[in-house]
Formats: structure tokens, sequence, C-alpha cells
């Protein structure tokens, strides 16, 4: 059906431009994370001196021995987590960035009104062949599933006066719009969802690094002292293994969590689109 063509076209465009640019936003996010580490982790006043530093009761940020041994709150202790602790920032802004941006793009995909009395009223006008009023709720309900139940009844329309197709033509042509239509859908619904499952899995791993790292400098400590191991050494490489751990730990589960919530609702979608082209299919088939 050429009529549908240039529809399609413009889709694909608004497609295209819906959404954030991970490619743009992601090395930002990055920035923040790593200011976030320096400038509110690193804060001095996160820290506390060493009072056994030549006697006395304040040390300069400055002096590094003191800053590492005494933070002053959680915030120093998370500091004290070393270098793999921006990166595991940085992925825990990308996943709440990428998770508010993927929640409004799903909500504006479910369109204006509930979906449920959307879907009910479409196939109840169906089984009765009102598909101008049918295209009229699709205009007031807008979103994805609006718009691929909208191609799917103006392809029924303009094939319904077509004379020069069979029926069984005539089926093929509705099926293949409304097929076209949910996959010119589906990129928007799944943008950025890769981000949220690749950081579920790489941000253990990253967490991994940044334990073994920690633990190298604890067996370190261990093993340097000769007889006598220095504790405070080997406490502040098991402190950046545990950090470390942590953060991969709740980084990762709030991607899973939040990537399994996005995923069963686009399914949700999906699921009310198959529902009402099935209903499209069996409404043309009955009366033409």
């Amino acid at each position: 059906m050429e009529m549908n063509v240039s529809n399609n076209e413009e889709q694909v465009v608004a497609k295209k431009m819906g959404g954030l640019n991970p490619v743009l936003i992601i090395p930002i996010l990055i920035l923040i994370g790593i200011a976030i580490y320096l400038f509110v982790l690193g804060s001095p006043g996160n820290f506390k001196a060493d009072p056994r530093l030549n006697g006395l009761s304040s040390v300069s940020f400055s002096d590094v021995e003191a800053k590492e041994l005494h933070p002053d709150g959680f915030l120093g202790i998370i500091y004290m987590g070393g270098p793999i602790v921006p990166i595991l920032i940085s992925f825990m802004i990308i996943v709440i960035v990428f998770a508010i941006e993927r929640f409004f793009v799903l909500r504006k995909a479910s369109g204006a009104g509930n979906l449920d009395n959307f879907v009910s009223k479409v196939r109840t006008l169906l089984n009765q062949n009102r598909i101008d009023e049918a295209l009229e709720e699709c205009d007031a309900q807008q979103g994805s599933v609006g718009n691929v139940v909208k191609e799917g009844l103006t392809t029924y329309k303009a094939l319904a006066h077509d004379t020069s197709l069979n029926k069984e033509q005539k089926m093929v042509s509705l099926n293949k719009s409304i097929e076209e239509a949910t996959t010119l859908e589906m990129p928007m619904l799944e943008k950025n969802m890769m981000i949220l499952s690749t950081l579920g899995t790489v941000a253990t791993l990253v967490a991994l690094l940044g334990t073994v790292i920690g633990m190298i400098k604890a067996f370190h400590a261990l093993g340097s002292g000769g007889g006598t191991p220095d504790s405070a050494a080997l406490s502040i490489g098991i402190s950046e293994a545990l950090v470390n751990t942590a953060l991969g730990i709740g980084t990762s589960a709030v991607a899973i969590i939040i990537y399994n919530y996005f995923t069963s609702k686009i399914d949700g979608l999906t699921f009310k689109i198959d529902e009402i082209a099935m209903s499209i299919q069996q409404s043309f088939a009955e009366f033409h």
C-alpha cells in the first residue's frame, strides 16, 4: 500500500529522534560520577586528621596519609574504595538516568488514556464494524499501541474499497501493514534497554576488579611488614575491597530489576498490539 509508505518513513524519523542519545549522555554522566567522587566523597569534611602525626590534633587535607587513615563518616569510607569507585558511581548514575528516560518513554507509549479500556473499546467497535469510531479512539489514545492500531485501521479502510485484490491478498496486505507498523514502534520502546542490561552484568565484573585490587593491597600489607603486619594498611585494603563489592552489587541489582520491569512493560504493550491486530484481521475477514 503506497499510501502508508510516507507515513512509515515519518515514523522512522520520529523514532530516531526520540529518547536520549547515549553517545552524548554517557560521557557526561561519567564526568559527573568522577566529579562526585572527587568533590563530594573526597571533600575535606569527610576526613579527620591522624593525631599521631607529629603530635598534631589536625592535619592539612593535602596530607595523603592522614586522609587515607581516617575517613570521618560513610562518604569518606566510600572514597577509600579507590579508583574503581568513580566508575561504579558513574554506572549507578547512568542506570538512574536511563531508567527515568525509559519510564517517561514507555508512559508516553502507553497513550493518554487507560490502555486496557482502549483495547476493549476498539475490539468492541471492530466487532460492530465501526471503523471510523475506532480510528477516533486511536487519535484520542495516541501512544505506540494507538499508532499501530491506527495504521492497521487505515489500511483496513483502504482495502475495503480496493477491488483489484482478492480477499486472501487483502488479508496478507493487512497483516503486513500491521507488522510493519509494529516493527517501526519497537525500536523506540527498546531503545537504551541494552544499556541497562549491560550494566547489570558489567557493574558486577568491575566491582570484582575493585575487590581483587583491595585484597591484593590487604595481603601485601599482611606480608610486607615482616613479622609484624601493618594493621592499618591491612584494614584499608579490606575496606576498599568491600566498598567496591557493595557498590557493584547494588548497581547491578538496581539495573537488573529496572531492566526486567521495563521488559515486562514492553511485553505488555506488544501483547495488546497483537490482541487488537488479531481483532482487526478477524473483523476484516468477517465483514469483507
